[in-house]
């Protein structure tokens, strides 16, 4: 059991060491990691079921963990939610390493060099590396699960899952079955999204020949083995060679389902590949027994789940197409991207644009991973109190998968202290472009892009975006002309009459803009 402790404390740390020192709307919880360090078995105290008191310490912890999803759902309150999950874990954990009773040194151990490598990562990582990150403590979360099942499978006396004749039961077969698969496909799915989030590998979607047959036969083919592992008279200690099988095939088609999904869905495949660690866990708990493993894992799972419906909605996508893979990503698509042929714009200065923005009524600013690049949050919120101070009614513009993670943008606009009054998601405000005077892009690209409502052969068909073409002056900042968004599609906003681009780090253009405004 310490590798499983190791890996997930040092996903635990992780996300609670970054989660203490980021404030704002966070759609993760800090306690999602430590599900795996609940990992007793059921007979752990030596009376074979878990005592009164234990049980009291979970149900507590539990509300705690309900307390942090609540709080978590605001960012006025975040912090709060972050304080109540963190209680919660301790509360949990405390018990079940209190329970255990037998290697605590081992587990003390492991438990150490996880948190101190998580926590040690969590606080060296850059803000814009943070999807990247979160994608990579998920794949320990669903390794940790991976292990603990197969722990399970190999020594099923220790805990406690096995009947008068030594066989595993069959209602922990089907746990541990399904506890592994959930595990590995998290795993695997979790490795891609950190190798396209991190530019390892292309975010355009790559489109596998017949992968919608090849992935519906391995998930048929996995049910199939954990039904015969379920009816297999090998179920003793190690036996069964389905087990090995599932595992196998649950680390492939977690590989297959999130290789043909583009870059611009990745906020969501990081939503259901949190979902995901959570079912796995509270598979997990029902097979060792652990209330507090069940009541964690079942929340996080359900939290996630309702997130990736609300982005679905939010970007017109198909929530059982997101579960199956490949979710916006026909093979006839993506005829809309990359650049196209270079054609006429307006470029600007600092100067043009402070004297526009001091001229408005109103100004939506619409920031975006390019934003998140430069750092210039800070830089543009003095920009937005310097406009305030002028009498411009200034609001924040945020789209549901701006960013490379949900609420990224909510985090670093609240990290440099923009009133929350002040920041709205894309329903609450789209409306408002017809009113505005000047809409200021800031490292935004595929959020504003008309083609997701005009051009059906773009990959990005479909998806709602900013309707900044309704404002009468656009001013938007680029590093350069030659590049493309994340999903590869060049954007018409660069070429509309009421558009000027000012091309540069956008910290620096920000930075100007302040100079020219005083």
């Amino acid at each position: 059991m310490g590798f499983a402790s190791f890996v997930t404390a040092a996903q635990a740390g992780g996300q609670l060491a970054s989660a203490a020192r980021k404030i704002g709307k966070s759609w993760f919880p800090a306690f999602a990691g430590m599900t795996a360090l609940f990992s007793t078995p059921a007979h752990a105290a030596g009376s074979g079921t878990t005592p009164a008191w234990a049980m009291l310490a979970y149900l507590v912890a539990g509300v705690f963990f309900i307390l942090a999803l609540r709080g978590l759902s605001s960012p006025a309150s975040s912090r709060a939610g972050n304080r109540n999950g963190m209680i919660g874990m301790a509360i949990a954990v405390g018990t079940t390493l209190v329970m255990h009773g037998t290697n605590l040194v081992e587990i003390g151990i492991a438990i150490a060099i996880g948190a101190i490598l998580g926590v040690t990562i969590a606080r060296r990582i850059a803000m814009t590396a943070m999807p990247e990150l979160v994608a990579g403590f998920h794949s320990l979360v669903g390794l940790a699960a991976v292990v603990v099942g197969l722990a399970a499978w190999l020594n099923p006396a220790a805990f406690g899952i096995t009947d008068a004749a030594g066989q595993i039961m069959a209602v922990s077969r089907i746990e541990l079955g399904l506890g592994i698969a959930i595990g590995a496909i998290t795993f695997s799915g979790s490795v891609i999204a950190f190798l396209k989030l991190s530019g390892r590998m292309s975010g355009s979607p790559i489109m596998l020949p017949g992968r919608h047959v090849i992935n519906l036969g391995t998930l048929a083919a996995i049910l199939v083995l954990i039904g015969l592992y379920t009816v297999s008279p090998q179920g003793g200690a190690g036996e069964g060679w389905m087990v090995i099988a599932v595992t196998v095939l649950a680390f492939a088609i977690g590989f297959l389902l999130i290789i043909p999904i583009g870059g611009a869905d990745m906020p969501v495949v990081v939503s259901m590949l949190n979902s995901y660690s959570g079912w796995a866990a509270a598979a997990m708990g029902f097979t060792l027994g652990n209330s507090a493993m069940i009541i964690t894992g079942a929340l996080v799972g359900s939290s996630g789940a309702i997130l990736s419906y609300i982005m679905c909605r939010a970007m017109n996508r198909s929530f059982i197409s997101v579960i199956a893979g490949g979710f916006g990503a026909d093979a006839g698509a993506g005829g809309g991207g990359g650049a196209r042929e270079q054609r006429p714009y307006k470029q600007g200065s600092a100067e043009d644009a402070a004297y526009m923005l001091e001229q408005a009524e109103k100004v939506i600013i619409i920031p975006g991973y390019g934003m998140a690049v430069a750092q210039a949050q800070h830089a543009l919120r003095e920009m937005g109190d310097k406009l305030k101070e002028k009498g411009v009614e200034v609001k924040y513009a945020i789209h549901p998968v701006a960013g490379r993670m949900p609420g990224h943008m909510n985090v670093l606009l609240a990290e440099a202290s923009v009133p929350y009054d002040e920041v709205f998601e894309l329903e609450d405000i789209n409306s408002e472009f017809a009113q505005c005077d000047v809409a200021f892009i800031i490292g935004a690209n595929d959020v504003v892009n008309p083609a997701a409502k005009t051009d059906k052969s773009s990959p990005i068909y479909g998806m709602p975006v900013f309707d900044v073409d309704k404002a009468k002056q656009v001013f938007f900042i680029k590093r350069s002309m030659g590049g493309v968004g994340y999903a590869g599609v060049d954007n018409d906003v660069f070429y509309m009459n009421q558009t000027v681009m000012l091309l540069a780090d956008a910290k620096k253009m920000v930075e100007e803009i302040v100079k020219s405004l005083d």
